[in-house]
């Protein structure tokens, strides 16, 4: 079957072939399981891509991904596949599990090893990261000096960048607390909701390609990683699950999205908790470095 999209004076077709050598791309280099239902949507999402680059057909785009020069079209790609959709305190649930079951433990870890580290991994925008790090703030006040931090990353660049700058439509701050909106909050000059310089300085912010190797060592006290497994086929996730296992201290908490599942190998240690939250109950973690 194929599709048409009109641009550059003719319709620009879109065959079965030109979406499975899409889908093959999208597997390789980000673990992205694109469904045949999908087709419509790739076909919408990608098509502004070729105008944007006045290409006229799927074959010539796929070679100009296939250019050693093109990462940031490459990045172009999965933006366009995928979808950022958050807000502050989502799933409020694992965050009150993460201050009443998390925070106490990662406390009496941070006695030994002398810091303590929280993952958002698939941070989007940066509202996870911020609602992580208001919930620790409230709790340890001094935590930076404790060297208590929060890695967020995120594959896509201009998704990290904004998520670094801290700056919010105000309207989006409905999920934040007055209290918190009062500590941990100020508005700017164009009447947005900015992030306080406290909890950026135990945040930090960096572009991560969850299929690629990790350039850096755990353990975490907890890993956030929410409605990003759902794009991945069950192969991927489970090897993905398997090595946030790795990642985790003994007893820290995984946090997953509410339509995710953890399976496979990672169940021999990782128990179900809560509603999509799960501990670690073995050990062997890697020491951070």
């Amino acid at each position: 079957m194929t599709q048409t999209v009109g641009g550059h004076g003719r319709d620009i077709p879109f065959s079965d072939s030109d979406f499975r050598a899409i889908s093959d791309l999208a597997q390789a280099e980000f673990g992205l399981n694109l469904a045949e239902s999908k087709k419509p949507l790739v076909y919408s999402r990608l098509s502004k891509r070729l105008k944007a680059r006045e290409l006229d057909s799927f074959p010539d785009y796929l070679a100009l991904l296939k250019r050693s020069e093109e990462n940031n079209e490459r990045l172009e790609l999965i933006s366009a596949l995928t979808t950022n959709v958050t807000s502050f305190f989502r799933e409020n649930h694992h965050f009150e599990m993460l201050r009443d079951d998390g925070f106490p433990s990662m406390f009496d870890r941070l006695k030994e090893s002398g810091r303590g580290r929280i993952w958002s991994a698939g941070c989007s925008s940066g509202q996870e990261p911020y609602s992580i790090a208001m919930t620790l703030l409230n709790k340890m006040p001094d935590a930076a000096r404790r060297n208590v931090k929060i890695l967020a990353t995120d594959i896509d660049p201009k998704i990290v960048a904004r998520a670094r700058q801290g700056i919010y439509p105000k309207e989006e701050a409905t999920g934040i607390s007055e209290l918190f909106q009062k500590n941990f909050t100020h508005k700017t000059e164009h009447d947005e909701l900015g992030m306080s310089d406290t909890l950026r300085e135990i945040i930090t912010f960096a572009e991560l390609n969850l299929m690629s190797d990790w350039p850096f060592n755990g353990p975490f006290d907890a890993i956030f990683c929410r409605n990003v497994a759902i794009y991945f086929n069950q192969e991927t996730q489970q090897r993905l699950w398997s090595r946030f296992c790795e990642m985790l201290a003994p007893g820290g908490l995984l946090f997953i999205g509410h339509s995710e599942r953890v399976t496979g190998a990672a169940t021999r240690e990782l128990t179900g908790v809560g509603i999509t939250s799960y501990r670690k109950t073995g050990s062997g973690s890697r020491l951070a470095s």
